[in-house]
């Protein structure tokens, strides 16, 4: 493919993505996948320069764009050198008309900046929240260790004890340390997610959203296999990812169990006020995964975030229930708004009486509120916030 006919592959695209943000259909990602399945006249280096056409022009536009080539042109507004790309040559970009309508620029539509901004997210620490997120990697404690492991390349150690970092792309899964279970690819502001919980071998512990079971996995590591971990999630799919992954990883501890939404305390009757550590790594608006999924902040909107806010509560109120007496619930969101983490954690000690919050010895992030806050600008991770609370 010529560069030109790049670019319009990359618009063509991008209406897709657009069509799909507005829909909440298909991420960007399985789009791109899908389009590269389909066509295999594509080369990889064109699959990589369209891939990079195109998420850089959804980091180059703040609100939705109207269509894909608004979006590219706005990207050629930041990287000129795409502008001569717009040739009108065969299977190429028309040339640019004059007054040509161009997307608008930012860091996401005007009322979710605006809400960053009111949680101390502007500036330098928005702009950082666009940027290409490194690769992480969690080496597995159950079968080795940092110090020793050797891998094919050199990676970079993280402020996780474990953790370690490569270049974005490094194709890590096609490794034996991976396929051995040696290595998960796992953020380091996840991993340091996972040292708040301060699980001890022989707790019984809940990852109460464990997902695919990331963090689950973290925290077998912690317990060094000894004690109960229960890996919960309403998300069938998700969960039956947990526990190829556990036999990959040597994890032996781990009980999986599928929860029916609004009905989660059924599936977890017989450990009601007997858990010491619930996680509760509740749904977000992934504000601070954007490095990762840019599109995402085209998909959010203001009821979504009220919808998002109330099951964060729903399911806080839940762990409490959990919980022994002198037990914790450590909270944790992958979103940088204020009203999905310190205003929720206040609202959580405001409805129980008696709860406070607990000390936690983490290797990075700010105070904010009654919790730590990391950020992609000021700790190089994935944006999170991090609170624990103890039962009296």
């Amino acid at each position: 493919m010529t560069p030109a006919a790049r670019v319009q592959t990359a618009i063509e695209l991008l209406d897709v993505v657009i069509a799909a943000a507005r829909a909440k259909g298909a991420p960007a990602d399985r789009i791109l996948a899908d389009w590269f399945k389909a066509n295999r006249f594509a080369g990889s280096k064109d699959r990589r320069a369209i891939r990079e056409l195109v998420f850089a022009a959804i980091r180059a536009c703040g609100p939705v764009p109207d269509t894909g080539r608004a979006a590219m042109l706005r990207l050629a507004e930041v990287d000129t050198s795409i502008v001569p790309l717009f040739d009108g040559s065969n299977y190429g970009a028309a040339p640019v008309a004059e007054g040509e309508a161009v997307a608008e620029g930012g860091v996401a539509p005007a009322w979710l900046a605006d809400r960053l901004a009111a949680s101390d997210i502007a500036g330098p620490e928005a702009e950082a929240l666009l940027g290409r997120a490194p690769l992480d990697l969690r080496v597995n404690s159950l079968k080795t260790d940092r110090a020793t492991l050797k891998l094919p390349e050199a990676a970079q150690s993280t402020d996780a004890p474990h953790g370690l970092r490569l270049a974005p792309g490094t194709p890590v899964e096609q490794w034996d340390a991976y396929r051995d279970g040696l290595i998960e690819v796992q953020d380091t502001g996840s991993q340091i997610a996972c040292l708040a919980v301060a699980a001890q071998p022989g707790e019984t512990v809940i990852d109460l959203c464990a997902g695919g079971g990331g963090k689950t996995l973290a925290l077998a590591a912690s317990m060094d296999n000894l004690g109960r971990l229960i890996a919960s999630d309403t998300d069938r799919n998700r969960l039956s990812r947990l526990m190829p992954r556990a036999e990959r990883a040597g994890a032996t501890n781990i009980e999986a169990r599928l929860l029916n939404p609004q009905r989660e305390a059924d599936a977890l009757e017989d450990l009601l006020g007997t858990t010491d550590a619930v996680l509760v790594d509740a749904p977000c608006s992934g504000t601070g995964t954007w490095r990762r999924n840019p599109e995402a902040r085209w998909r959010l909107d203001e009821a979504e975030l009220d919808r998002l806010v109330k099951i964060q509560a729903y399911l806080l109120d839940l762990a409490a229930k959990l919980v022994r007496p002198g037990g914790r619930v450590i909270y944790v969101t992958c979103s940088l708004l204020d009203e999905e983490g310190a205003g929720q954690f206040d609202g959580f000690l405001s409805r129980h009486p008696g709860w406070q919050p607990a000390a936690m010895d983490l290797p990075a992030g700010l105070a904010r509120g009654k919790g730590t806050r990391l950020t992609p600008f000021h700790d190089g991770t994935d944006g999170f916030f991090i609170a624990c609370a103890g039962r009296p």
